[in-house]
């Protein structure tokens, strides 16, 4: 088992912090000699040098993390799922053909992990749902400030399908391309054109909800 211990320092983290995906896209489109180096060690690692492995894990550690914590704003949680990204990769490296820098490989990795967390947190919510009384609603007053506004956006976006939500984050805060999109989700370009514009307008009758009811208040 991988044992990482993810710096959060390493790149900006803030929910709505663009240099965190500059910093995530000049990581990721390194010159050729950083290209190289991957390529002999994930050659190296398939031939069961860990060396090798733990060395592509520390030069691309801080992009999967700054790309993790678009999932979840609990750093416990998000060291689990850097690792769960890591372990998929080293079970599957075999896999990795190197027609593309690795980063790209590895994010496409991240994308299906995270995805699926967003799922298993979804119908752990429906089950605690169906057997819990619901939540003081009261509780959750809405003030002003980044963290707070931040924290609304996540209550909002978790209202969202995992597919609604994934397509708003990539959109949204990595500011990414339909095409970019595309090739880290494996979904066509039409798909995401149409997730996207059907994520937007669900997102827009939340929030328009969320601020009417808050006026009733």
């Amino acid at each position: 088992m991988l044992q990482l211990s993810v710096d959060f320092t390493a790149c900006p983290s803030g929910p709505f912090a663009a240099p965190s995906v500059w910093c995530a896209r000049a990581s990721e489109f390194k010159n050729d000699e950083t290209h190289r180096i991957d390529t002999n060690d994930v050659v190296a690692a398939r031939n069961g040098d860990h060396g090798a492995f733990e060395r592509i894990v520390s030069r691309h550690q801080s992009v999967i993390t700054t790309q993790m914590l678009r999932f979840t704003r609990d750093r416990l949680v998000v060291e689990s799922l850097v690792q769960d990204v890591f372990v998929e990769a080293f079970t599957s490296l075999r896999t990795y053909r190197g027609e593309a820098p690795i980063l790209h490989w590895l994010r496409r990795i991240a994308v299906r992990v995270g995805y699926r967390f967003w799922k298993h947190s979804d119908r752990e919510r429906a089950r605690i749902a169906r057997t819990s009384a619901p939540m003081d609603e009261a509780a959750t007053e809405l003030t002003d400030g980044a963290e707070e506004a931040a924290d609304r956006l996540h209550g909002h976006l978790d209202r969202l399908s995992p597919r609604d939500r994934l397509v708003l984050t990539l959109v949204y805060w990595d500011d990414l391309s339909v095409v970019e999109i595309a090739n880290l989700t494996g979904w066509s370009r039409t798909s995401v054109k149409v997730q996207m514009f059907r994520a937007r307008r669900r997102l827009k009758k939340i929030i328009e909800k969320a601020e009417a009811d808050h006026e009733r208040e």
